[in-house]
């Protein structure tokens, strides 16, 4: 049986199109349903490339990099290789899909959020007699634009020194950069809980030893963030961002010390906090605080297309000072789900 793939020709122009990804363009001139019920299915249109020129991208026999370059249409898959490579390490124990109630693909870099912000008569739940007025519930854009970032990092290094160097090494380097990407686009995350997104909406700050926080200030206590939590309402806190300091400082707590949060921490690597939050450790956090937030209101991240890489550079071998870039930004939706304690 003759396949698509086998015939399918390859040029940089495929990284061009607008609005299309590499992978998309694949898959509009070589389709994966076409393949159901043949031993190439579950392989999307890229993958089925690399059979065809039989490059072996993983395991201790995975090919070297001058594999891709053998030929001219074969160079073509390195940059989308690049690009998946450092999309698989920004996924690797990324924080932001456990802190954003949504994504949006945006194309562009000016983008308007919406906002829902109702008073406290707006929020209570009253009777409606009939042939009354309904409670409304006013949706409005924001009046200031979500500020996108570009976040990235330069891959500098010689064809001669990575041509010999085997595809599954390569990925380390590949995958820490996506990890340093993802990094930066938590920090960005924070920084919007915490100071607001540009339209006057940061977040409540609460400091221990303050009413109506109990406590002694510079001691975190469990009846500290019982207060905390209790601030909530009508949203659920069940989400707690900290750094490393009070990470530690809440394990040594004998409220976390139960051993059937042990087990769960032990058996799946979550750890949930007798309050039901998921305790989230991040070196992105400032020291001295902790953000709860309800994570189903709190956040929306904005994502201007994929992964991008220098596609000319790398197919012409051009690989000394390489960009890998991703932009995204974030938009605060509910300002009271996401709260600050300071210690």
């Amino acid at each position: 049986m003759a396949y698509t793939y086998d015939n399918l020709k390859l040029e940089k122009g495929m990284y061009g199109e607008s609005g299309k990804s590499f992978t998309q363009v694949l898959e509009a001139a070589d389709p994966s349903e076409n393949y159901r019920g043949t031993p190439l299915e579950g392989l999307d249109a890229f993958q089925r490339q690399l059979k065809r020129f039989d490059i072996h991208v993983k395991g201790s026999r995975s090919d070297t990099v001058e594999k891709f370059f053998r030929t001219t249409e074969s160079a073509v898959l390195f940059p989308e290789f690049v690009s998946r490579v450092v999309r698989q390490g920004m996924e690797e124990d990324n924080v932001l899909p456990s802190i954003t109630a949504t994504v949006t693909q945006f194309d562009g870099m000016d983008y308007r959020s919406i906002s829902s912000a109702p008073s406290e008569d707006e929020k209570s739940l009253k009777r409606v007699e009939e042939g009354a007025q309904l409670p409304q519930t006013v949706v409005r854009t924001q009046n200031n634009l979500v500020k996108l970032h570009k976040r990235g990092r330069m891959l500098v290094a010689s064809y001669e020194a990575i041509r010999f160097q085997r595809l599954d090494l390569f990925s380390i380097t590949l995958r820490q950069i996506g990890s340093h990407i993802a990094r930066m686009h938590l920090e960005d995350a924070i920084k919007v809980i915490t100071d607001g997104d540009g339209n006057d909406n940061p977040a409540q700050s609460f400091a221990i030893g303050t009413a109506p926080i109990g406590g002694t200030k510079g001691k975190l206590t469990y009846e500290a963030l019982l207060d905390f939590w209790g601030q909530f309402d009508p949203y659920t806190m069940n989400t707690i961002l900290v750094p490393n300091a009070v990470m530690l400082e809440m394990l040594k707590m004998s409220e976390f010390q139960n051993p059937l949060t042990g087990l769960n921490f032990q058996g799946t690597g979550t750890l949930a906090s007798p309050l039901g939050a998921t305790l989230l450790r991040t070196s992105a956090m400032p020291a001295g605080k902790l953000i709860g937030l309800d994570r189903n209101y709190a956040l929306e991240m904005v994502s201007a297309g994929d992964v991008m890489v220098e596609y000319d550079k790398l197919i012409d071998r051009q690989v000394e000072r390489a960009a890998i870039t991703s932009i995204s930004g974030f938009a605060k939706l509910y300002a009271d789900a996401g709260k600050v304690l300071e210690i």
